[in-house]
């Protein structure tokens, strides 16, 4: 496998002649460096390479019989695997055994297959069957695709494998793709509650769960109508039916599929029209519905997906099982499953309202129940088995294996976790300056300004020069930003037109895509213009990209990047096909190998540049899209361009947390969605439009308030707090308390930041990761844990003004954070949810530190500490502290305060300080302490029970009597 058959591969391959060949029957094995070469008496692989790094993880290559090409000699997600800690090899009973203190790798000599074990010698990890490999040809070159199934019939929970919105949590059950798209961001990383993780080493589309990719309903599930194979398909135009014919499948999926569209059907309309086009005139409304019977040769709960955009309704013998809608230009899948007998037919009617829109229909039949709910990982192209495991004692511990393997998570500037405020788009240097201007005049905290794409001329994307008719000086737009104490951020995409000087400088060196170009492609902008990306694979083409970024945009004071269309999404809506031809080959090898990785080393060019022009001052990255080890380069996450749907919102608490799992910390979404239906985005909405847009908005901003990153952004009607809420009402009073709670919130959650860098935290957590034996609490997909101490529960559906909240554990006592009620965990709880709250509570034994409203960080550095001790249980906390900004926190220039709180006695210490300070680090600080007890409410600027003066020593102050 090009990065896959790796170091340790390649330590095995120099050590083998010299070293003892131990003999077998079954089978034998060579030692090398690191661990063992086994070469199976059976089996499909030649070789299984198993090799150890680090404390108890391993690594494990399973290079087939058959002709896999070259591989290369190092992993993008592993570029550098830790050395081996002790370990010992040993022979029993036909198997090498690898042991280290924490776990045993178990290969069977006859076979090739292994086992994890841990050190008491309870199976985690066991392959089940041997891997699976089929010949494939890619640019003329030799292949394999690869499978490999572990686990049989666990019941195992299973999180991670990046960012996807299907509100699925665990992911024991589920077939899930990993395919890098503008809502989906792939990492091939999988977390699990018998504390163990694997990271899939591949970068081609790869899939989770069935290995079997789904197939048009029609092509393998039978589907007839009125006795005749296929879908009754009927098109509307207006009322009147246009035209009726008979599909075998229904299949709109891409660009190419609209060719298949009947001539009578069609209407004169464009995306994203309703009722109107732009010059005013009614067009005719379009609908489509397909009838038929499904008619399965297997019993089980089969699993479907609906490809689509625009509205779309699925019913199955009458139930309404789907219900959705998506902007026209960013169609994906909507998941959902069925239970079905075999041959007895089940009624679908499937209603679509087109409009330009996309749509297909898949479907896979059931598997069996062991293979259900098992560990399943498939590729589409690969040179061997490739994959990591690795060990913990939790599932904390899980995560700082994978960062061990693929990098830290680097640390924030402070202000990133302020309140952002974007658009699509400001279009002006004035109406972007006016923005910040209007956040202060308010008192409305902000920290984090952001320009959208298009600020250069029409004809000159990838030029990174400002429309000088529109930003007359952009220099001087970025200095009066920083003057009213705000940051600046800007988009740049991996995309040129050809005509502009930077593409001509990467072409001339072969560093940019022509598939694009030779296709013909052009996208929306003005007259449509070619284009294509550059190709990041080369080391020097991401140096010349950073280089023309650097002198077009940082010399003028850009503070963070905004990296849009990482996918890389070069043309929307291609078939996967056409997008590998957008995309390479690339200087590493065939597009088809490296689907997944595009995202990783255009953002580590970045920040490498970055970190070279400005040492000391922390890189920021916001991106699409990720694959594993992003975390190491400086970059956040977004979730892409998200509906604005009540659906949609839900979606985004299992995405974030997932994601989160995947090993990456800093994550955040477009509150509010960012793509509306026209019913919301028209001028003048009707009251209860606007009423249903306006509390969406509230619902996800009180959610962003708790997530790791909190930003607004979105298309029309504007984001703005003061745009978006009307002047003194409950909306305007709801969003400006969290925003100013986010920055009150400001000690704890930066302490949760520095603790993703010290101790391989996060931020977003799922409730299975602190209550991992709490079998409810593995599926619960619409709350999570922010930080150690809060639970969030967001609400996800329009005029709730209550919801079911799950506490875990049967005795964590549990705090409403409103009214002080405590609550004993292990059991659902309703709890109001006004319009200007959302539920939140907090574990008892938390420390939750606050300080006061600020307009922005640091404003006020010297200002009172509040710790706010939730009694019911001990607690600790270590409150985190340096200059914001530096890299000093690499080499111990912060300040840890060490606090515990014992409840039996009700005492508070401050420890000895920790770390060896920052410059303009408070020599001393006041603390004030509230003891909140059952019953006691929320009161931000209320008295506190004690004050102190905390100057460095240890010093403890007891609770009032």
């Amino acid at each position: 496998m090009k990065k896959a058959m790796m170091v340790s591969l390649l330590m095995a391959a120099s050590a083998m002649a010299p070293a003892a060949m131990a003999q077998t029957g079954k089978g034998s094995y060579s030692r090398v460096d690191n661990g063992v070469v086994v070469t199976p008496a059976t089996g499909t692989a030649s070789k299984v390479t198993v090799t150890v790094h680090g404390d108890g993880i391993f690594h494990v290559i399973a290079a087939p019989k058959v002709a896999a090409g070259a591989t290369a000699d190092t992993s993008l997600m592993v570029p550098s695997p830790p050395k081996a800690d002790a370990f010992t090899i040993a022979d029993q009973n036909g198997h090498v055994l690898l042991k280290t203190a924490r776990d045993t790798a178990d290969i069977d000599l006859a076979t090739g297959q292994v086992r994890f074990l841990d050190a008491s010698g309870n199976v985690l990890l066991d392959q089940s069957g041997q891997p699976g490999f089929r010949p494939e040809t890619i640019d003329g070159k030799p292949f394999v695709a690869v499978s490999q199934q572990f686990n049989r019939g666990s019941d195992e929970g299973l999180y991670g494998l990046g960012q996807h919105q299907n509100s699925q949590m665990n992911y024991n059950g589920e077939d899930v793709e990993l395919a890098q798209h503008n809502m989906d961001i792939a990492i091939p990383f999988l977390v699990s509650t018998r504390n163990y993780g694997l990271l899939w080493d591949n970068e081609s589309i790869t899939r989770f769960g069935n290995p079997k990719e789904y197939s048009f309903v029609g092509q393998g599930l039978k589907v007839t109508s009125d006795g005749k194979p296929g879908f009754t398909a009927k098109y509307y135009l207006g009322d009147k039916l246009a035209v009726t014919r008979r599909e075998q499948t229904i299949n709109y999926q891409y660009i190419k599929d609209q060719a298949n569209w009947p001539e009578a059907a069609k209407a004169k309309t464009v995306a994203a029209d309703s009722g109107q086009n732009t010059a005013g005139n009614a067009v005719e409304k379009q609908q489509v519905v397909w009838t038929g019977e499904l008619t399965p040769d297997k019993s089980g709960m089969h699993k479907f997906r609906v490809y689509g955009s625009s509205y779309f309704k699925v019913f199955m013998d009458g139930k309404e099982v789907l219900n959705r809608w998506r902007q026209n230009w960013n169609p994906w899948y909507a998941n959902f499953e069925y239970p079905m007998t075999k041959g007895k037919p089940v009624k679908v009617r499937i209603e679509w309202e087109p409009n330009a829109g996309y749509m297909a229909f898949f479907h896979n039949d059931p598997l069996a129940d062991a293979d259900r709910h098992s560990v399943w990982f498939s590729s589409d192209v690969g040179h061997g088995v490739n994959y990591w495991f690795v060990p913990g004692t939790d599932m904390d511990d899980v995560i700082a294996g994978y960062r061990k393997l693929t990098g830290k998570a680097v640390m924030m500037p402070k202000w990133a976790y302020g309140f952002w405020q974007s658009r699509q788009r400001y279009s002006t240097q004035d109406e972007l300056v006016d923005v910040v201007e209007q956040y202060r005049k308010r008192d409305i905290p902000l920290d984090n300004i952001v320009q959208d794409w298009f600020y250069w001329p029409e004809n000159a994307w990838g030029s990174h020069d400002f429309d000088k008719s529109r930003y007359p000086d952009p220099k001087g737009m970025i200095d009066k930003v920083h003057d009213l104490h705000a940051h600046f951020m800007i988009s740049v995409w991996p995309k040129f037109y050809p005509t502009t000087e930077n593409y001509k400088e990467l072409d001339a060196k072969g560093y940019t895509y022509h598939g694009n170009l030779e296709m013909g492609n052009k996208d929306w902008v003005g007259k449509g213009y070619l284009n294509t990306d550059y190709d990041p694979y080369a080391p020097e083409a991401r140096k010349i990209y950073w280089r023309q970024m650097k002198d077009k945009l940082a010399v003028l004071g850009v503070d963070a990047w905004w990296m849009d269309a990482t996918e890389p999404d070069i043309h929307s809506n291609l078939s996967i096909e056409n997008r590998i031809k957008t995309m390479g080959p690339n200087a590493m090898g065939p597009a088809a190998e490296y689907f997944n990785s595009f995202p990783l080393i255009h953002a580590e060019g970045v920040y490498d540049g970055w970190r070279k022009y400005k040492p000391d001052v922390r890189p920021f990255i916001l991106t699409r899209s990720g694959f594993g080890g992003l975390q190491r380069a400086g970059a956040a996450l977004w979730s892409g361009d998200v509906a604005s749907r009540w659906y949609d919102l839900r979606a985004q608490i299992s995405a974030g947390v997932n994601l989160s799992m995947s090993g990456i910390p800093n994550w955040t979404h477009d509150i509010g969605g960012f793509a509306l239906e026209d019913r919301y985005s028209t001028k003048n909405p009707n009251p209860a439009d606007l009423d249903e847009w306006r509390e969406l908005n509230l619902r996800w901003f009180q959610f962003g308030a708790f997530s790791p990153l909190f930003r607004s952004h979105g298309e029309f009607p504007y984001r703005e707090i003061y745009e978006i809420s009307p002047d003194g009402s409950d909306m305007r009073k709801s969003m400006v308390w969290y925003d100013e709670l986010r920055y009150r919130l400001m000690p704890y959650i930066y302490t949760q930041a520095a603790n993703t860098w010290f101790d391989n935290g996060s931020i977003m957590r799922g409730l299975v990761m602190d209550y991992p034996n709490d079998k409810q609490a593995r599926d619960v997909a619409d709350e999570y844990l922010f930080g150690d101490s809060f639970l969030v529960a967001p609400v996800t559906e329009y005029k709730a003004r209550s919801r079911s909240v799950y506490l875990p554990g049967g005795s964590t006592g549990w705090y409403n954070f409103y009214t002080g009620e405590r609550v004993t965990g292990g059991r659902s709880v309703t709890v109001d949810a006004p319009f200007e709250r959302m539920p939140l509570f907090v574990r008892a034994g938390s420390i939750v530190p606050m300080g006061p409203v600020q307009q922005y960080v640091d404003q006020k550095p010297d200002a009172p500490i509040t710790l706010n001790i939730y009694t019911g249980a001990d607690g600790s906390f270590a409150l985190y502290e340096d200059d914001g900004t530096s890299e000093g926190y690499r080499t111990g220039e912060y300040s840890r305060i060490p606090i515990r709180y014992d409840d039996a006695s009700g005492t508070v210490t401050l420890g000895a300080r920790e770390g060896k300070g920052y410059e303009n680090m408070l020599a001393s600080r006041a603390i004030r302490i509230r003891w909140i007890t059952p019953g006691r409410a929320l009161d931000l600027d209320g008295k506190a029970d004690a004050t102190a003066t905390y100057s460095g020593s240890e010093m403890t102050v007891r609770r009032p009597r």
